[in-house]
């Protein structure tokens, strides 16, 4: 049973490690599921110094279809899509950082989100490799699972805090007549990854505690065998020493009755 957990647990990891690929590589190649990957879509046409739509990958701000795409940059500023402009876009998405483009509200949610994203694709990608053990081993299940936990921990975290930001962009969009949706492909992959990451920590716990159990079982097992034996031999001892004092009983009752036979001839 430990080793179907452990199996299962692999699987789990992996396709979790693949989906978190697809949201990071979104942008970089025109081929599905990368170009139609991104997590917001808003019709930027009204916007100085934007696409006409623009769309909101890992590392690129692009056009329709992820194509039109800028320079990959490390947790990207939101209003990067309109560097050097940024008349008639929310007042709120605009401030002073990100050369000016961004507020301070969605630049930092994004930059936390950002790298609490890739630790938790990197703490993944090494429960990945620590479970290989829980396949023959109940600490192997352990480790992964402490290490599992972990990356949980910090993908938890980016994919609320990049949930929270793009939600909130489409709302400030909408609600200025801007058309804007969110990314299903994006979302998809980000929490289905977060799903598969749960149930794999489960089944790696159970894979522990499912071997303990049955290594108590074996050893009940082989207690309940070797039982019988030390069980005879113990009746056997009794049944001896049982005998032995019947023998003496006897003995001493035989004795007994001749020396009452001695004295009624003497009488």
């Amino acid at each position: 049973m430990r080793s179907v957990m452990g199996l299962t647990s692999l699987i789990l990891i992996g396709a979790a490690i693949v989906f978190m690929f697809f949201v990071v590589l979104s942008g970089v190649t025109d081929t599905t599921p990368l170009n139609k990957t991104y997590f917001l879509r808003a019709d930027t046409s009204s916007i100085s110094s934007a696409r006409p739509v623009s769309q909101w990958t890992y590392f690129y701000v692009c056009g329709q279809g992820n194509t039109d795409c800028g320079k990959p940059v490390p947790d990207l500023p939101f209003g990067y899509a309109w560097v050097g402009g940024g008349q008639g876009a929310p007042s709120s998405l605009t401030g002073s950082h990100g050369k000016g483009t961004t507020s301070t509200h969605y630049y930092y949610l994004w930059r936390f989100g950002w790298v609490f994203y890739l630790m938790g694709l990197f703490f993944a990608v090494c429960a990945f490799f620590v479970s290989l053990l829980a396949v023959c081993s109940r600490l192997g299940s352990y480790i992964g699972a402490v290490t599992l936990m972990t990356a949980l921990f910090f993908f938890s975290l980016g994919a609320s805090l990049m949930t929270a930001e793009f939600v909130q962009a489409r709302n400030r969009f909408q609600s200025n007549g801007i058309n804007a949706s969110l990314g299903r492909w994006a979302f998809g992959w980000t929490w289905g990854a977060w799903a598969a990451m749960f149930l794999a920590m489960i089944t790696l716990c159970l894979g522990g505690a499912l071997g303990g159990e049955s290594r108590r079982q074996r050893k009940r097992d082989s207690a309940m065998h070797t039982e019988p034996a030390v069980g005879n031999g113990g009746s056997r001892g009794f049944n001896f020493y049982r005998n032995q004092r019947k023998r003496r009983e006897r003995g001493s009752f035989a004795e007994t009755e001749s020396q009452r036979r001695v004295k009624d001839e003497y009488a």
